[in-house]
């Protein structure tokens, strides 16, 4: 019987790139977003090779979420992986500058989106039992700080540490969570995150070999198909191009 994988925000970036990994390998999909135009293309284009389910659903609304998730036809109703991937970035000013709202959008995205996404979906893992995966989009902004990345970088700190507390709830389930945390990445988080300055995610990318969405489903499709005995905890990913600077000291004149 074939595996059912649920991806949020699935409809560009790592989330598609995961969609059409697992497609090409048999796996059922329910995927999740904003936009229907980019989700009826993408089922249009996917269930040639497998079976689809698109939800039209914003993760920052629990009462879409429950009952969405509460509608979902028997055919999909058993999860094996959650993929919640969901997630933005706004700005890059230092907090002194930011946008309120763009923090708190962060905030309700990043983490109130996929933990009540993770809360719903819960039961349906733990029924699968050994196994079933979560694998939740964290970043190394959870780990190393930076200029400007304020409340991005506690948002993803959060993914981290939630994770890793699931595995302590979730012991003796079989359920399997991992927090997968990329680097420099090139997909349209960038453009979302500069409000649409291309020339801003030129420079960004150029010459910087990036990982691209497709490493990251290659990465997705590994964890999920590991032996069941096995749990990956946390992997962090950079490009070979991306390494950690010296502490900054700022020094009086």
């Amino acid at each position: 019987m074939s595996k059912t994988a649920f991806i949020t925000g699935a409809t560009s970036g790592f989330g598609l790139a995961c969609a059409r990994k697992l497609a090409d390998v048999g796996w059922h999909l329910v995927l999740t977003g904003r936009r229907a135009s980019r989700l009826e293309a993408i089922q249009e284009e996917l269930s040639a090779q497998t079976e689809v389910l698109t939800l039209t659903l914003d993760v920052c609304d629990p009462v879409a979420v429950q009952s969405q998730l509460d509608g979902l036809p028997d055919a999909f109703s058993r999860i094996d992986l959650l993929l919640n991937n969901a997630g933005l970035a706004l700005g890059t000013e230092l907090a002194p500058s930011c946008d309120l709202q763009d923090w708190h959008t962060m905030i309700d995205t990043n983490i109130k989106g996929l933990t009540t996404v993770t809360h719903k979906l819960l039961p349906r893992l733990i029924a699968q039992g050994k196994g079933s995966t979560i694998i939740n989009l964290g970043s190394i902004a959870g780990h190393w700080p930076y200029p400007g990345g304020n409340v991005y970088c506690g948002t993803k700190a959060f993914v981290e540490q939630f994770s890793y507390a699931l595995r302590c709830d979730l012991s003796g389930t079989g359920v399997r969570v991992t927090n997968l945390a990329p680097g420099l990445s090139e997909s349209e988080f960038t453009l979302v995150r500069t409000g649409g300055d291309q020339d801003a995610y030129n420079n960004l990318y150029q010459g910087a070999d990036p990982i691209q969405p497709d490493d990251i489903a290659d990465t997705v499709l590994w964890l999920a198909t590991l032996p069941p005995h096995l749990n990956i905890n946390q992997l962090e990913l950079m490009p070979v191009s991306q390494a950690w600077s010296p502490f900054s000291v700022h020094r009086n004149q």
